[in-house]
């Protein structure tokens, strides 16, 4: 494993042009693999992600589309409307999580059905 010298961050291998080079994750700062160890710089395994694994990330202009429920009551701030979404976070024969972001303090928990 190697690090960027310039922000520390991790440098994984690309391939350019042929050429093995290593990319910085943060900085994108590109660095010359070294020739000594060349198996080291190789990708072996891809991971692929599918749709169950994704993770949701609303921004404030997303959460204004979604709908409001007015029968929850925050539990940091105490006020009574919440934006709300369904996600099935467990087994299909399991019911699905309800989760709720308080129209307020945007404060976000969940409800197992």
């Amino acid at each position: 494993m190697k690090f960027c010298p310039k922000c520390g961050g991790l440098m994984v291998p690309k391939d350019l042009g042929g050429k093995t080079v290593l990319v910085c994750i943060r900085c994108s700062n590109t660095v010359e693999a070294s020739e000594k160890s060349p198996s080291l710089y190789k990708t072996t395994i891809t991971i692929e992600h599918n749709s169950k694994e994704r993770t949701v990330v609303l921004s404030s202009r997303e959460v204004k589309g979604l709908p409001v429920t007015k029968d929850v009551v925050c539990p940091k701030c105490g006020w009574r409307e919440a934006y709300y979404w369904v996600v099935q976070t467990r087994a299909a024969d399991e019911p699905s999580t309800r989760f709720f972001k308080c129209v307020k303090c945007s404060h976000v928990w969940r409800e197992y059905e």
